[in-house]
C-alpha cells in the first residue's frame, strides 16, 4: 500500500487580511525607524560617526529633554488623577448608567483630538483675549496674565495636554475598575473594614499596576506630541519635538543627522515607557480576570 504524502501546510486565507496592516507597519513604522537609527550614526556624506550622539549632551538639547520630561510627568500625573476620579465615579460611584456610554464615546474622540484645532481651542478659551480670560477680567476683576498664567508657557501647555490625557486615562482605567469583584468589597465589609480601608488595602493595591502602567503610557503620549505644542507655543518653549523639527526642516542652520539623534533619544524614552506599560498591564490583568 502506497503511503500518502502528508498534506502541505497552507497559509489560511484569513491571514491575507493582515497583509495591508503588515505593509502599513513596514512602510510607516519600521522603515522610518530604521532610517532614524541609521541616520543618527551618519555624517552628511554617509560616513559613520558618534558626533551626533555627543551633540545630545549640549546644554540646549539637555534642557529641551528636561522640559519635555517635566511637562510629560505633570500632564500624566494630573491626567491619571482626574481621569481615575471620573472613571471611578461612573463605574463605582452610583452615577446613572446612561452617562457611561456618552462619556466613553467622548473620551475616544477627545483622546485623539490634538494639533492645530486643539491649540486654537485653548487659545480662544484661555489665550490673552480668550473667552474665559476676558470673562474673568470683566466680570470678577481677575487678571490671569497679571497672576502669572500664560497659555504659551509650561503650565499652559500642560493644561492643554490634559484635554487628551484625561480621556485616555478614562478609556484605559475603566476596564480595570470593572474588574474589581464585588466579593472583595463584601468580604472586607464583613471583616469590619471601612470604605477607606478597602480602597487603601484592597482596591488600590490591585489597581496600582494598571494605574502606573497607564501613567507610563500617558507619559509616552505627551512626550512625543508635537503638533499641539508647535501650534500653541511656536518656538517660545523649547521642548524636544520642537527642537527636532527645527533641525530636520531643512534650514541653513539645521542639522538633519543631529535631528535623527534627537529622534532616536525620543524613541528610546517612549519605547521604555511603553514597555513598562505593557509589563504592568499584564501584571494587573492577572488579578482582574
Amino acid at each position: 500500500m502506497r503511503d500518502t504524502p502528508p498534506p502541505k501546510a497552507r497559509l489560511p486565507l484569513a491571514w491575507l487580511g493582515l497583509l495591508p496592516f503588515a505593509l502599513f507597519i513596514l512602510l510607516f513604522l519600521i522603515a522610518p525607524t530604521m532610517k532614524i537609527v541609521i541616520g543618527a550614526f551618519q555624517t552628511p556624506d554617509g560616513g559613520f560617526t558618534l558626533e551626533n550622539l555627543r551633540g545630545l549632551f549640549t546644554p540646549s538639547i539637555l534642557s529641551s529633554y528636561w522640559i519635555s520630561i517635566k511637562i510629560s510627568v505633570a500632564s500624566s500625573l494630573l491626567g491619571c488623577l482626574v481621569g481615575f476620579l471620573i472613571a471611578a465615579a461612573v463605574v463605582l460611584g452610583g452615577l446613572p448608567k446612561p452617562i457611561r456610554a456618552p462619556l466613553l464615546t467622548f473620551s475616544g474622540v477627545a483622546s485623539n483630538f490634538a494639533g492645530v484645532p486643539l491649540a486654537f481651542a485653548f487659545l480662544a478659551t484661555l489665550g490673552p483675549l480668550g473667552l474665559i480670560t476676558v470673562f474673568l477680567k470683566t466680570q470678577f476683576g481677575i487678571n490671569l496674565r497679571a497672576m502669572g498664567f500664560n497659555i504659551l508657557s509650561f503650565w499652559g501647555l500642560t493644561i492643554t495636554y490634559l484635554f487628551f490625557q484625561i480621556p485616555l486615562m478614562i478609556l484605559i482605567i475603566t476596564p480595570a475598575l470593572d474588574g474589581l469583584k464585588r466579593e472583595w468589597r463584601e468580604a472586607s465589609e464583613c471583616l469590619g473594614a471601612t470604605a477607606a480601608q478597602y480602597w487603601r488595602m484592597v482596591a488600590l493595591p490591585i489597581l496600582f499596576p494598571a494605574i502606573l502602567g497607564t501613567f507610563a503610557l500617558l507619559f509616552a503620549n505627551a512626550f512625543g506630541a508635537i503638533a499641539t505644542a508647535i501650534a500653541l507655543t511656536g518656538s517660545s518653549l523649547n521642548i524636544v519635538p520642537i527642537m527636532l523639527f527645527a533641525q530636520i526642516r531643512g534650514d541653513v542652520l539645521g542639522n538633519p543627522h543631529l535631528g535623527y539623534a534627537m529622534a532616536l533619544g525620543m524613541i528610546i524614552v517612549t519605547g521604555v515607557a511603553n514597555v513598562i506599560y505593557i509589563w504592568l498591564r499584564m501584571r494587573s490583568e492577572r488579578w482582574l480576570k
